[in-house]
């Protein structure tokens, strides 16, 4: 009996004093997908990943995000379907808060392409590269093709605590300033 009852005190010792604490899992959803690429959503921050082509180690997945003000999003994706349209002497540049974003396009087997380029933490050392898309793919990334792409605009529940920034949240995907062909958005 005594063996007993020291069991179930060490038991209880043990939970009460435990380390791990489960949190809220926060969701992550996903907007749309292709391939390599996929662009999901958390909270009111939007994050694209892509797997590093630019890197010998082909798991590399790496990301970069921004918050959907002023219509960020959708803004991102009109930039990139008109450069489909009139594909852009120079690779577009935006300017992330972390990150610099370069949008190349280049005609792959007759038809026009886009890649990600991204600078990371700003720093021109250290490059990743996405896949080249298609229009097509772009489209279903940015969940043009499923629908998703309504959930641009629904907005985020805003938690003051978590709002109060701590450097490393993306703000917007303003467009880089200098050079002479690079376009620029308001």
């Amino acid at each position: 009996m005594r063996k007993i009852i020291l069991l179930i005190t060490c038991m209880f010792g043990i939970s009460v004093f435990s380390q791990i604490k489960v949190l809220k899992n926060e969701s992550l959803v996903e907007i749309g997908k292709d391939n390599s690429v996929g662009l999901y959503k958390k909270e009111d921050k939007f994050t694209v990943n892509y797997q590093d082509l630019n890197t010998s180690n082909l798991n590399t997945i790496r990301s970069f995000s921004f918050q959907n003000l002023n219509g960020d999003v959708a803004g991102l994706y009109k930039m990139i379907m008109d450069g489909f349209v009139t594909p852009p002497e120079e690779n577009i540049v935006l300017e992330l808060p972390n990150d610099i974003i370069e949008l190349h396009y280049e005609k792959n087997y007759g038809q026009q392409t886009v890649q990600f380029i991204q600078v990371i933490n700003k720093n021109r050392k250290y490059i990743g590269k996405s896949q080249f898309l298609t229009q097509k793919q772009v489209e279903k990334v940015f969940g043009r093709t499923n629908g998703k792409y309504a959930m641009y605009d629904k907005p985020a529940s805003v938690n003051p605590a978590a709002s109060k920034g701590n450097g490393n949240t993306a703000s917007t995907a303003a467009p880089a300033t200098g050079g002479t062909k690079k376009k620029s958005r308001k």
